[in-house]
């Protein structure tokens, strides 16, 4: 039987910038009030699971949900996230702390999208990143190639560094989220609309496989 590995990943809590509708891909910006309780009952609901690993990108917005999610969890003697770059936000660039739905506007004008929701719908996740290196004046935002190159060396990570059937904590934010199911979740899911915050996607890897179990989940009570 193949080993499986199961990740449990988390986006963040509410940031200022979440709560301002604000581009936050490598940018950062610290939980708000509402953002801490998003951790904290997220951290409960996944309380009964017995991680074998926890990890969160290497910003502060999911080093402090990790931390306070692995507080509510009594299963495991995990205390400390381990930080690592290859699941960080998109990289955007120029429009890095810019009005969202601005930024999206002069992505998407020359492909007639004039948001997010509509790029996606009429192209794909993937050519968001493309149309939004195009459109910045310095060409410093990822694009699809250069964002999944980073993304899959994490997943190679996640094979390598843990033991079989491990069950892991990972906290990486809202447009990694939807990237990842646009890519393996065989168009089982709607995302036009962005994770909650504090939201669950559980994914299974098997050998190079990845299949996600469900999304942006966020229901009261225990998940599995």
């Amino acid at each position: 039987m193949t080993a499986e590995t199961t990740v449990y990943l988390v986006r963040h809590g509410q940031t200022y910038f979440n709560r301002y509708n604000r581009m936050q891909g490598w940018s950062d910006s610290p939980l708000t009030e509402q953002g801490i309780l998003d951790a904290e009952k997220v951290g409960q609901r996944l309380a009964q699971i017995k991680f074998d690993q926890a990890y969160c990108s290497d910003t502060g917005r999911a080093r402090s949900t990790a931390r306070l999610i692995l507080k509510a969890n009594t299963s495991h003697a995990l205390t400390e996230p381990i930080e690592t770059p290859f699941f960080r936000e998109e990289f955007y660039g120029y429009f890095e702390g810019m009005n969202s739905p601005e930024a999206w506007f002069l992505t998407g004008a020359g492909h007639d999208s004039k948001n997010y929701a509509e790029i996606i719908s009429n192209y794909s996740i993937d050519a968001s990143k493309d149309f939004m290196k195009q459109a910045d004046p310095f060409h410093d935002a990822e694009n699809s190639t250069e964002y999944w190159n980073r993304l899959l060396l994490g997943f190679d990570m996640l094979r390598r560094d843990n033991p079989a059937n491990a069950k892991i904590l990972l906290v990486s934010h809202g447009t990694t989220m939807r990237s990842i199911v646009g890519k393996f979740g065989e168009n089982q899911f709607d995302l036009t609309k962005s994770p909650r915050n504090g939201s669950v996607t559980k994914l299974v890897l098997r050998g190079s496989e990845v299949q996600v179990d469900y999304y942006n989940r966020i229901d009261e009570g225990p998940l599995e």
